[in-house]
């Protein structure tokens, strides 16, 4: 079964002080398909990992891609005209363009299973395959 990665997943996963590290580290390494990654959140994590992780994160993470322990998704015309379309009927969540670029591929992919530490924006989604998405892994209450 193949899921979809989120950038806050994948930031906890790099990041050994996150709060969420050792639950999506460990449900990642459980994952028997494929943990596919949306190009969009490529240029947000890499951003973020060279901003608070710095350069050898980034560069780690970029490995991951060239080694296809991940796979990596280019973004299509589709998704951006599906993404604009969330973004406009949930224009008061504000969701934001990676976030919706992420829902669009999952439809258009079929995946029902997020890897995402972001409750919030996945569940008032309502995908057009599926009646929710499954938000992995379960997680821990964020530590004081």
């Amino acid at each position: 079964m193949a899921i979809i990665a989120d950038t806050g997943a994948l930031l906890a996963m790099a990041d050994e002080d996150d709060d969420f590290h050792l639950a999506i580290v460990r449900y990642a390494a459980s994952v028997k398909g494929p943990i596919i990654v949306p190009a969009q959140v490529v240029s947000e994590l890499c951003y973020m990992l060279l901003e608070n992780l710095g350069t050898e994160s980034e560069l780690d993470f970029l490995r991951t891609l060239v080694k296809r322990e991940m796979l990596l998704e280019p973004f299509t015309l589709e998704d951006l005209s599906r993404a604009i379309e969330i973004l406009e009927k949930y224009r008061d969540a504000e969701f934001g363009m990676v976030d919706a670029t992420v829902m669009a591929m999952a439809e258009r992919l079929k995946i029902k299973t997020i890897l995402t530490i972001d409750r919030r924006d996945f569940s008032l989604f309502r995908p057009r395959h599926c009646e929710a998405f499954t938000l992995v892994p379960d997680l821990p209450p964020a530590r004081k």
